[in-house]
């Protein structure tokens, strides 16, 4: 991981760089007017081993606060951070005109003129006896029928352990997931530019979700009655050092339906029978360079946990002489869309990936594939030509366990406690339930897809050895992209 002392040499050593100064005279700006950042760090072969080396690129902060829409386009910096010294610099941008600043400020204050949209009225959830979860010795989240351990971590941001869920029946508390977290965001530009192809992000490994989160503002990022949590963390020399207000649990009602049903009163009966849907969400906002990444881990009174992730801030763009379509050769040879005058929105993915060590009722786990499979009729046994068929299959090694989804062989992913029954005879469980899924389309030998292999498929279980015996335990790590968990299938 880079850490802050690594990002400050590294733009001490670039901002006193004498070509870098005079680049910058070049395009019409003073040093003053030049902000730096230090992109993805990367591998890219045998050159870099044995040395910490950093790119370096800068930009124009001339009028706006959103530098990132104003790139003094070819200008990259390679800094040796041990040796504190510029060991490469290219400028190969000098005919690439700096974008304008005019209406680049994102700042509310700021604007001049207001949207030409009718205003919506103010809007606000009360809870006149307060909120319904408590957190006992600042991390232990007890909520209806759940309870979990939450904390702040430097590297995945926010880690849910020990979820528990209590039997609706008893009342005694089940087990649900040891642990979950975010465990890495996989950002690859496509554009092979000398300028851009090292930029392949590990957001969470080289710059830390946590390290990046800012404190959470108060009815904008969470709603009334919010619980703050800090974040205390380790900077580069072991002092600790607080961030502040990082994470925040609120509940939340949002006009949505837990559960209905109706019946038509021609058979006699008049029922309407309808629940509000009210959750409990934990949540932290992760400010990794020009991308803000919102995450969500809902927690439900059916049992159901929600992740979502949402993106907002800003682009990474790529200057260009080109201030309309019109003037670009060839808008499918560019990567990316042209967003403003004089920049591109260059192509990118953003792979989030989740380390789910699940414990359903203990650790006795297994986990499950079930395909559903197209069979067909015998000759005159239904007027049906075909339907489906759910078959089981129980992943007995790793490769059993890598899966890649297939939209026209779909399958369904749960995790069960083969010991724990249900009073039918059912095993206990949760099923897993991918999000919003893609695949790497890089080449398995690229240095970047090298450095990611772990996207390569969209679910990975391993087994996890706990004795110095090499004991094999039956637990379950699963690593997911976006996804939901279930107990619908039977928890009881």
């Amino acid at each position: 991981m880079l850490t802050m002392n690594d990002i400050s040499v590294a733009l001490e050593v670039a901002l006193s760089y004498k070509e870098l100064n005079r680049s910058a005279v070049k395009r019409g700006l003073s040093p003053s007017d030049v902000t730096c950042v230090t992109p993805s760090a990367g591998w890219f072969g045998p050159s870099e081993e044995g040395r910490r080396v950093i790119k370096v690129q800068c930009f124009s902060n001339q009028g706006t606060p959103n530098f990132y829409m104003r790139p003094l386009e070819g200008l990259t910096m390679t800094v040796d951070i041990d040796k504190k010294v510029v060991v490469k610099f290219t400028d190969t941008g000098g005919e690439i005109p700096v974008p304008k600043a005019t209406g680049t400020d994102y700042r509310f204050k700021n604007q001049k003129e207001p949207l030409k949209i009718k205003a919506i009225n103010p809007i606000s959830i009360e809870q006149p006896l307060g909120p319904s979860f408590t957190v006992e010795d600042g991390h232990v989240v007890k909520w209806a029928n759940w309870e979990f351990h939450l904390k702040a971590d430097q590297r995945a941001g926010m880690v849910i352990s020990r979820a528990m869920l209590s039997d609706s029946e008893t009342g005694v508390p089940r087990s649900v997931m040891y642990k979950g977290f975010s465990s890495e965001l996989f950002v690859p530009y496509m554009d092979p530019d000398e300028n851009w192809y090292f930029k392949s992000y590990m957001d969470a490994g080289e710059f830390g979700m946590g390290a990046t989160a800012m404190s959470l503002v108060p009815l904008n990022d969470c709603p009334r009655n919010s619980y703050y949590m800090d974040g205390i963390f380790a900077s580069w020399d072991g002092t600790p050092f607080v961030q502040p207000n990082m994470i925040c649990v609120f509940e939340r009602y949002a006009g949505d339906i837990s559960w209905r049903h109706s019946e038509i009163p021609v058979n006699g009966f008049d029922i309407r029978e309808a629940r509000p849907k009210v959750t409990l969400v934990a949540r932290m906002a992760a400010s990794v360079g020009n991308y803000d990444y919102i995450f969500d881990w809902e927690f439900q009174t059916d049992g159901l946990i929600h992740v979502t992730v949402a993106l907002s801030g800003m682009l990474m763009v790529k200057g260009t002489t080109h201030q309309t379509v019109d003037q670009m050769p060839s808008q499918e040879a560019a990567s990316g869309p042209l967003v403003s005058e004089n920049a591109i929105g260059v192509l990118h993915d953003h792979f989030i990936t989740f380390h789910l060590d699940m414990d359903i009722d203990d650790t006795n786990n297994t986990f499950v594939k079930v395909d559903l499979v197209k069979e067909r009729t015998l000759p005159g046994q239904s007027p049906r030509k075909s339907y489906l068929k759910a078959k089981r299959n129980i992943a007995k090694t790793e490769d059993d366990a890598r899966i890649q989804l297939k939209l026209y062989e779909p399958s369904e992913f749960q995790v069960i406690n083969p010991s724990r029954r249900s009073r039918l005879g059912n095993p206990a469980g949760y099923k897993i339930v991918p999000g919003g899924n893609a695949a790497s389309l890089l080449d398995h030998l690229d240095p970047p897809q090298l450095r990611s292999a772990f996207t390569n498929n969209q679910v990975f279980m391993s087994r996890q050895f706990i004795s110095p015996f090499s004991m094999v335990h039956a637990l379950t790590i699963v690593r997911v992209h976006l996804f939901q968990l279930s107990s619908a299938f039977s928890l009881r």
